[in-house]
């Protein structure tokens, strides 16, 4: 038969979606790249990330002792759990598709870990230190904004690099201000960042803070969303397993189960290293 489904036909499908999948949850995971990775292969489930205090030296006199100073961390414990999709590809559906099915289904295994791993870690914002807290229901985000938030973790001697991720409709805000309200093309009065917005789209660094945008940053019904300013050892995230696609075949119902997962958790490892930013998020 034209149609004959071989055992090396079937593993090559399979190999597209694998490679299809992970690349995509890779390129679409805008948070991953942006905390601090824990890989918790071959340990329990749980990881303790030893937090420790900022002590004071002082001034000594000769021949004097030092008082001693304890230094006793706390820690941040993070839990990883896991994460799940499944699909069931039937030989039928398999053999009749006008698409590229293989690369079809692994996109789409990849955007949905990519995007469950991203709410998560974004999901962390609102808990960063209270202190830190700026913006507010309606405010626009604005370059003063960034610049409240860097000088905020610069007098926490919160050491560089800062990240900064806000939703896109929040992102509207600075890149229209930065682009003279979007009317005005003539580049000689539009600043090199805001000619780099005006071209690409994207805003790139300010104040030394690297701008990312993630559509995974819920907007409240008050159309307001909550982004972060924060240095990646801010936030922990636990890999137990990374991301990988698994099959099993389900002869009597000739068809294929899909499987794809992840073990992690995430976490706050230090509150006060972030500012939460709660903005406007509507046009």
């Amino acid at each position: 038969m034209a149609n004959e489904t071989t055992s090396t036909s079937i593993s090559e499908l399979y190999t597209e979606i694998i490679q299809e999948a992970i690349f995509t949850f890779q390129e679409t995971s805008v948070m991953r790249p942006l905390v601090t990775t824990y890989n918790i292969t071959g340990q329990g489930k749980q990881v303790a990330v030893p937090v420790f205090p900022t002590i004071s030296a002082s001034a000594v006199a000769e021949g004097s002792d030092l008082a001693n100073t304890e230094v006793n961390p706390t820690e941040a414990t993070i839990t990883a759990s896991e994460v799940g999709v499944m699909t069931t590809l039937t030989d039928l559906a398999r053999e009749s598709s006008s698409r590229p099915i293989a690369q079809d289904i692994g996109r789409v295994f990849g955007e949905s870990i990519a995007k469950k791993v991203d709410t998560d870690l974004v999901g962390l914002f609102p808990s960063f230190a209270t202190a830190n807290d700026l913006g507010g229901a309606g405010v626009e985000l604005t370059a003063d904004l960034l610049l409240q938030a860097e000088a905020t973790l610069r007098a926490l001697n919160v050491p560089k690099p800062y990240v900064a991720v806000f939703h896109p409709k929040a992102m509207f805000n600075l890149k229209k201000t930065l682009t003279q309200a979007g009317y005005n093309t003539s580049a000689s009065v539009i600043s090199p960042t805001g000619e780099n917005v005006y071209n690409s789209g994207f805003v790139g660094s300010m104040f030394g803070i690297d701008l990312y945008e993630n559509a995974n940053i819920s907007i409240d019904s008050a159309d307001d969303s909550v982004g972060g300013v924060f240095h990646p050892i801010s936030i922990g995230l636990a890999l137990k397993e990374d991301f990988k696609i698994e099959t099993q075949r389900d002869a009597s119902l000739r068809a294929t189960e899909i499987v794809g997962s992840i073990m992690k958790g995430q976490g706050l490892i230090k509150d006060n290293y972030g500012c939460q930013i709660t903005v406007d998020s509507a046009f």
